[in-house]
């Protein structure tokens, strides 16, 4: 099953996609796949910023509900948030539809 996030590069930026439906919810792939791509772009010192978006009708909206209840999985969002506060590179993120979140 493939990751439903993928990044390419343009030139020296990388663009990452998240693609979740139906409202990228951010479950166990999609935090995997973030770090995976985060880290493969910090790897590369050709990269000189980073693009983050997400397909369909909106934005990360919040956790998948499909694991609430069960035994968290690495990694985890504390884990992910941590990687993505200490990346090196310029990050933007193109934030449309619903943008939910919770702490």
């Amino acid at each position: 099953m493939s990751s439903p996030v993928q990044w390419s590069r343009e030139g020296a930026i990388a663009v990452v996609r998240i693609n979740n439906p139906p409202v990228n919810a951010v479950g166990h792939r999609v935090r995997a796949g973030l770090l995976a791509a985060f880290n493969a772009v910090e790897r590369d010192p050709d990269i000189k910023l980073v693009l983050l978006y997400c397909t369909g009708r909106t934005f990360i909206a919040g956790a998948d509900i499909r694991e609430f209840g069960k035994p968290p999985q690495t990694p985890t969002l504390p884990d992910v948030t941590l990687s993505l506060e200490n990346f090196s590179k310029p990050s933007l993120a193109v934030l449309h539809g619903s943008v939910l979140g919770a702490v």
